[in-house]
């Protein structure tokens, strides 16, 4: 049987997966919003497909498995705001749904562990949003629903490594704080599993296995590239924008048992520092 992925809001993460199951076959749509960004998805053997403004219910009437990456906004999820009721005739007929979510859903734990079993308590708007949106795909009726909690993403081209050549790396230390984080190819290999193993309603936190300050990774980046890491700047003086600082308010470590236990993963990077090493290896 054909297997057709319709990715929405074909970005970072689902390009990884792209690039992971097209080998195997796979036939991938993917929407973006700009006719550019269209053709770089050709180009990388995607269908694209420009949406909004283009119908999706003859790509959905096509597709075996269905992932979104559509972060939701201040009126609620935007696919499912314009997509619906497509989306939910086309449920039957799907094999597998994901929808990519975050660990701010569980806001702040000073620095204690979370697992899928820990109750959803967002301390920022961004969270309690993603938990609507959650709610909102979860009601959908046969939606085969996965739910995949990220963690801090990283990998070539939007890792320490990039900020540091730009200038932009910081090393704001706050007492205590530790961020969870996951490898993009992390990311693509723990949904590839999930396609081959589908567990409709399953929940699964994506993170690595060393969650750690901030700061330790901009210093090890620093040290691969060779060059001096930026000076340690205390948090009450980093002048943080209203963003930054909303992620420094919530601190925890994520646990990512359940990827192991149920579908298998080993992770290709562990911590950040192997992750760190590989992009530097690749050139990146």
């Amino acid at each position: 049987m054909d297997r057709v992925l319709l990715s929405l809001g074909h970005g970072y993460s689902a390009r990884a997966l792209a690039r992971l199951l097209r080998p195997e076959g796979w036939r991938i749509i993917g929407t973006t919003r700009s006719a550019e960004k269209a053709e770089a998805l050709a180009a990388e053997g995607v269908e694209p497909l420009v949406w909004p403004g283009s119908d999706l219910a003859p790509a959905l009437a096509e597709a075996t498995h269905l992932l979104s990456s559509v972060g939701p906004d201040a009126e609620g999820d935007p696919v499912l705001r314009q997509a619906g009721a497509a989306i939910a005739a086309a449920a039957p007929r799907l094999a597998w749904a994901g929808y990519l979510s975050t660990t701010g859903v569980y806001g702040d734990h000073r620095g204690g562990w979370v697992d899928e079993a820990t109750p959803l308590a967002p301390a920022t708007e961004r969270g309690r949003r993603r938990v609507a949106a959650e709610q909102a795909w979860a009601g959908v009726p046969g939606l085969p629903l996965h739910i995949f909690r990220l963690a801090g993403i990283y990998g070539p081209g939007r890792s320490a490594f990039d900020r540091l050549r730009a200038g932009t790396a910081r090393r704001i230390v706050k007492e205590g704080q530790v961020f969870s984080r996951i490898h993009v190819d992390d990311i693509a290999q723990v949904l590839a599993a999930s396609m081959a193993r589908p567990d409709p309603g399953a929940v699964y936190n994506l993170a690595d296995d060393a969650p750690a300050p901030p700061q330790d990774v901009i210093a090890c980046a620093a040290e691969l590239l060779g060059v001096p890491a930026p000076p340690e700047i205390p948090f009450e003086a980093a002048e943080l924008s209203p963003m930054a600082a909303s992620f420094y308010s919530e601190s925890k470590r994520v646990r990512n048992d359940r990827i192991e236990a149920e579908l298998g993963v080993r992770l290709l990077y562990p911590d950040y520092r192997a992750g760190l090493r590989a992009i530097r290896a690749a050139g990146g």
